[in-house]
């Protein structure tokens, strides 16, 4: 397939996993994994500290054998699941491996104990010719203090499927079955969230406030029954994370899964939280392009010029690819390889996951990427974000299982570069220019939601977790999430009451908590790269393949500090908000329009 015309929203193909839903592939995978396991559980008596390192690495291959195998099993359910969260079988292939891979890890878990309890003379000599196991080794030994008994973790193991597992897939079951109802244009129209959300962004001022009320009219009906559910989920991080494992905080342990240190993550929150100023600058001058006294919350994505660009998904495809291309022709040759592969699933359909992914399975495999397409210009920003998050993870895919995937804080790098380049086609190309200026809003309003609003998510994150701690009911929890919101607008917008509910609308501090920094560090950190790049042209590309090459195989903040980015320093952050903050005086020369 080489021509875009032939590209429609479709639904994806899952068959490069397995080639159907009912076929004995399956279960044939089950016995496999069954028997990989038994065979590296007889290896049990070779392990000491005189292994060769022969011995260790060919363990060691076996042992990520098993795991791919379980990712493209594990992987095969997720995805069926997400594109039919109702799908009853689907949702019991899920928790039958969420079990099975909970008791084959128990039956390896000897190995990770072994590895971490050994003496770091020894540890040393095996990984020398590791090769591009190494940081995978080093960083499993990070977690040598926090490691439990061998009967404790397996413990933790088998409860989390009934536990946080089964708690995030019914949190998703039930979010994603819900229908809105909104009233457009006299018609009344039931909407998925996705469907309902493009109103947020829609140039009449009541649709918007419709659209979100009627947003968290559904999750505030809810809101006391999701908001235990999220108590829960944070007791059982506090009761593992920190009470078991002896983390000194509950961000504590994302920090150190992500291999970045403590002081990072504070300085990364507290720059961001000291410059909403610089937010709240923004929106009295969007305000004033609306006409209004004072934004209310409903207003922050509202458009500032009428506009009803749409795009067609073959016109939206060909402007990635287009813009990708021309920043480098690799880039637009492996996002082709997404659609041509048939890995990504457009349709906007009842019953599947809202918003987008991209989801990586192995290096060998080609990613899946979710997004529910609808034609507008944020559409297409979309694609070319989860295109992008395929491109890294095809970038790096000469690294083994355990080390091509980036950490969470890079992984959002080549998602939001390649958001930038898909803008500055945009702006190149287009002549109208209202569409123009609001595509520059735009790149403001999209970094408020991608830095200051996920900051505030996780700073909220922090609190709500010490206020669980401490016995908070779910109504104290939403006093301090508006509260939450008073801190990040300040007076320059106005926030309705039913936005108490929106955190419990937020899946990912549901499923992956304090997840949500990684977006602000990603934003800020590709704002730097992205000066760069247009500073040297060039020059830049060679720098930026290496850091999306690497992967997941070496640590970050050295990865970082290799690119001349020292990211411990408060002035790097800044430099970032510098960057909007130019952006938002190049809107206040503007002359407004009445």
């Amino acid at each position: 397939m080489n021509s875009t015309e032939t590209y429609t929203p479709s639904a994806w193909s899952l068959s490069d996993l397995f080639p159907s839903k009912d076929g004995p592939e399956i279960e044939a995978a089950f016995r496999t994994l069954e028997e990989k396991v038994a065979a590296v559980e007889k290896r049990r008596p070779s392990l000491s500290s005189d292994i060769s390192t022969g011995a260790f690495m060919d363990l060691v291959r076996q042992i990520e054998e098993i795991n791919r195998l379980g990712d493209v099993l594990y992987s095969y359910a997720g995805l069926w699941f997400a594109g039919d969260t109702q799908d009853q079988v689907a949702q019991a292939l899920v928790a039958r491996i969420d079990q099975f891979a909970a008791q084959l890890g128990n039956r390896v878990l000897f190995f990770s104990l072994w590895w971490k309890s050994l003496d770091d003379t020894h540890a040393t000599r095996l990984m020398e010719d590791s090769g591009d196991y190494r940081y995978w080794l080093e960083e499993m030994r990070h977690f040598k203090p926090h490691t439990l008994t061998e009967p404790e973790e397996k413990i933790i193991n088998i409860k989390n499927v009934t536990g946080v597992s089964a708690l995030g897939m019914l949190y998703d079951s039930i979010t994603n079955r819900y229908t809105f109802h909104l009233e457009v244009d006299g018609e009344p129209k039931e909407l998925t969230r996705g469907e309902l959300m493009v109103f947020a962004r829609h140039h009449d001022a009541g649709l918007r406030e419709r659209a979100y009320r009627e947003l968290y009219r559904v999750y505030g009906n809810d809101g006391p029954i999701l908001g235990q559910m999220y108590q829960t989920l944070v007791r059982d991080w506090r009761n593992e994370q920190v009470d078991l494992r002896h983390f000194p905080t509950p961000i504590s342990a994302r920090n150190l899964g992500n291999d970045i240190p403590d002081d990072v993550v504070d300085t990364l929150l507290e720059v961001s939280r000291s410059n909403a100023s610089l937010f709240q600058r923004y929106f009295r001058l969007k305000a004033r392009w609306l006409g209004m006294e004072r934004l209310r919350r409903y207003d922050i994505y509202a458009p500032v010029a009428v506009s009803d660009k749409m795009y067609s998904f073959r016109d939206a495809a060909e402007l990635v690819f287009d813009s990708f291309n021309e920043f480098h022709p690799q880039f637009a040759g492996l996002a082709r390889r997404v659609f041509d592969q048939k890995h990504l699933d457009s349709e906007v359909r009842k019953g599947k996951r809202g918003g987008a992914f991209c989801w990586s399975v192995a290096p060998e495999l080609t990613p899946w990427v979710l997004v529910n397409f609808q034609g507008h210009p944020d559409d297409a920003a979309t694609l070319a974000h989860e295109l992008g998050h395929a491109i890294h993870t095809m970038l790096a895919s000469q690294h083994t299982l355990f080390t091509f995937h980036a950490s969470l804080p890079l992984a959002e790098t080549a998602s939001t570069f390649g958001e930038m380049v898909l803008i500055d086609r945009l702006l190149a190309q287009e002549e109208d220019q209202s569409v123009r200026r609001d595509l520059l809003f735009r790149q403001v309003d999209d970094a408020y939601a991608t830095i200051m609003r996920q900051t505030f998510f996780a700073l909220f994150e922090r609190q709500a977790h010490d206020m669980i701690q401490s016995n908070a009911s779910v109504d104290q929890l939403s006093e301090a999430y508006i509260e939450n919101l008073s801190q990040q607008f300040g007076e320059s917008v106005e926030i309705g009451p039913e936005f108490r509910w929106e955190w419990v609308s937020i899946p990912h501090i549901y499923n992956t908590p304090f997840y949500v920094y990684a977006y602000a560090f990603g934003q800020l950190l590709v704002l730097s790269l992205y000066r760069q790049y247009k500073t040297e042209g060039e020059a830049f590309k060679p720098r930026y393949l290496r850091i999306l090459s690497t992967g997941g195989s070496q640590a970050p903040v050295t990865l970082l500090a290799e690119a001349g980015i020292d990211v411990r320093q408060a002035r790097f952050w800044q430099g970032g908000f510098d960057v909007i903050r130019g952006l938002i005086e190049q809107l206040e020369a503007l002359p407004v329009e009445k």
